[in-house]
C-alpha cells in the first residue's frame, strides 16, 4: 500500500506492507529513516533550510523547513518504537533546478542545513544521492527496508 508524501510533508508507518513515496524531489531534500527491528519507517520531504525568517509559518507548517522538520521526523519515529542507533538514514535531493546562475542555491543550502542538523545530533547517513540537475522519486519499502531512488536520467532504480 503506497502512502503519499507531498512537498513539505512527512509520513511514518509501522505497517510492514506500507511503502512511503514522494515524487518530484528537486531542490528539496528527502530523508528516509528505517528501524529494521521495530519495522518503523519515515519519509520527510522538506522545502527550505531555515524557518528563522518565518517563525509563524514554521508553526503552521513545520515540515517545510529543515530545522523544524528533521527533529519532528526523528521524535515521531522514536514514539513508534524506533531506536536511533538502529536507524538506516538516506538523504536524497538537493538538485540545482531552475537556478542556473546559482543565485539562490536552495538545493545546496537545503543539503547543508540537513547535514548540520544530523551531525549535531550524532546521526550518520547510510547513503546520500545529492545534487545534479534532475528530479527524483523516492520510495521506502517497510517490508524490505529498502530506499529506492528513481529519476528521468537514471538508467534504473537505485536501491539502498
Amino acid at each position: 500500500m503506497d502512502i503519499m508524501v507531498g512537498v513539505s510533508d512527512m509520513k511514518l508507518s509501522n505497517n510492514p506492507r506500507a511503502t512511503l513515496v514522494t515524487y518530484s524531489l528537486g531542490s528539496c531534500i528527502g530523508i528516509t529513516i528505517f528501524d529494521p527491528v521495530a519495522v518503523v519507517g519515515g519519509l520527510l520531504h522538506f522545502q527550505l533550510p531555515d524557518s528563522g525568517l518565518n517563525a509563524n509559518g514554521a508553526q503552521r507548517d513545520p515540515c517545510r523547513y529543515a530545522d523544524t522538520a528533521i527533529p519532528v521526523l526523528f521524535q515521531t519515529a522514536y514514539r513508534l518504537g524506533a531506536r536511533k542507533q538502529r536507524l538506516k538514514v538516506v538523504v536524497t535531493g538537493g538538485s540545482n533546478l531552475m537556478d542556473e546562475n546559482r543565485q539562490f542555491d536552495i538545493g545546496r543550502r537545503n543539503y547543508v542545513a540537513a547535514r548540520k542538523i544530523l551531525y549535531r545530533n550524532n546521526v550518520l547517513t547510510d547513503f546520500e544521492d545529492i545534487g545534479g540537475g534532475r528530479y527524483r522519486t523516492v520510495r521506502l519499502e517497510l517490508e524490505s527496508g529498502r530506499t529506492i531512488i528513481t529519476g528521468p536520467s537514471r538508467r534504473g532504480p537505485l536501491c539502498v
